[in-house]
């Protein structure tokens, strides 16, 4: 059995590759060629345990994850966990990976999709909001769908971004790119052609403003819960449509659920994203408006990006 560590995953994580994994698992999806059920959820002194099996025609994985809020005192991450691949025909484990590096690179490389098919060609300057683990991975997977000369990162608290914002000039490998710190969000709303947000807030980050918003593509991350939510209303008034990943997002996340139950939102504009990509949509007339991509994920990427990794780790 093969052990994929963080460090090894990042070696070989490719951008460009994981978004076409991505790509791939969103054709597995609309094609039917899976089987994804509901995620046991395992609770015991707020202490939670999470399974996200996930089965296609290849193989079998699952992603296990740890949530432990008592975790921020010792300075340590509230979700860890890893993920198992099993062989499909005898159920033998093949691989266990890291299960923090497996959720960064593959949802930087969901949010990576939605800028390549609903962003301009032209967008060069790229926002993110929250100055975590998933910002990071925004801001890279950003740079490699679109030609970025500007990332700019707002963070709500007054943290030191100083060693991030080296680590993630780092990551992003291209001298010409410039990494900014905005003071505040309308500065960096006005700055950006491409705004990522990926905060767990429970009230809208961005401005209420729809002259600031105009014309922008927003890939929201952030809110997985029914209380949780980025995206303020002016944005319902300025896209056609909004890009999902799967019809349940509409119940998970409050930046569906909250304003549909407000009537702000009605399911006729709500399209799912397998269905967008196969579609043949001019995306150069869709992108000319204010874009909205929300994502709450599914273990299928999991599954489709950590089996990359595994034959990308033989081949090496």
């Amino acid at each position: 059995m093969i052990v994929l560590s963080k460090e090894e995953i990042a070696a070989l994580a490719e951008p460009d590759e994981m978004m076409d994994v991505i790509e791939e698992a969103y054709r597995i999806f609309g094609a039917g060629a899976y089987f994804m059920p509901p995620r046991p959820v395992v609770e015991h002194e707020n202490k939670t345990l999470m399974y996200m099996p996930c089965y296609t025609k290849n193989i079998i994985g699952t992603k296990i994850l740890s949530i432990f809020p008592e975790n921020s005192k010792l300075g340590l991450p509230s979700i860890d966990g890893v993920v198992l691949l099993n062989d499909y025909a005898t159920g033998a484990p093949v691989a266990v990976l890291d299960g923090q590096a497996v959720t960064a690179w593959r949802t930087g490389a969901v949010g990576g999709v939605g800028i390549r098919h609903l962003s301009r060609k032209d967008c060069h300057t790229v926002g993110i909001v929250g100055a975590g683990v998933q910002g990071f991975y925004q801001a890279v997977y950003a740079c490699a769908a679109r030609e970025i000369h500007t990332v700019y990162v707002f963070n709500h608290s007054d943290r030191d971004l100083t060693d991030y914002l080296k680590r993630l000039k780092e990551a992003i490998a291209d001298p010409k790119v410039e990494v900014v710190q905005c003071k505040k969000i309308e500065e960096l709303v006005k700055a950006s052609d491409i705004i990522c947000t990926a905060t767990p807030s429970a009230e809208p980050v961005l401005p209420d403003d729809r002259e600031l918003l105009t014309g922008k593509c927003i890939i929201a991350i952030g809110s997985y819960t029914p209380q949780m939510r980025e995206i303020p209303d002016a944005v319902w008034d300025l896209v056609d449509n909004v890009y999902i990943e799967l019809p349940y997002a509409c119940e998970e996340s409050g930046d569906l659920s909250q304003p549909i139950a407000a009537g702000r939102l009605t399911q006729d504009r709500i399209v799912l994203m397998d269905q967008f990509l196969s579609s043949g949509a001019d995306e150069e007339e869709i992108t000319k408006k204010t874009t909205y991509f929300k994502s709450v994920g599914m273990g299928l990427f999991d599954v489709c990006v950590a089996q990359k990794l595994l034959e990308k780790a033989k081949e090496r």
